[in-house]
């Protein structure tokens, strides 16, 4: 019989932390925020015109709306990863 792939993890022992492999870890960050970055890119482009953006203020942005629409989703997807891993990292038990 193959042991559990969390046996060494302590789990079912009082006060042990849950320690996951890091690809589900990973995963775990990615996933919701790759669902919000969706909701996040309909919110603002809903209220937005990807056509009156400017750099800083000064010259319009020249690319198409699907470059702005998938720079912006990838922005939005990356700064909410950023901060799930964050999250993720300060509730980490100490070693």
């Amino acid at each position: 019989m193959r042991p559990h792939p969390f046996a060494d993890a302590g789990i079912g022992m009082p006060g042990a932390p849950l320690r996951r492999p890091l690809r589900e870890q990973v995963l775990l960050i990615l996933w919701p925020s790759f669902l919000m970055a969706g909701v996040l890119e309909m919110l603002v482009f809903a209220v937005v015109d990807p056509s009156s953006l400017h750099w800083f203020g000064a010259e319009p942005i020249d690319w198409s709306r699907s470059a702005v629409y998938s720079v912006t989703f990838f922005i939005f997807w990356a700064a909410i990863a950023t901060s799930g891993a964050i999250t993720r990292l300060l509730e980490m038990p100490e070693p």
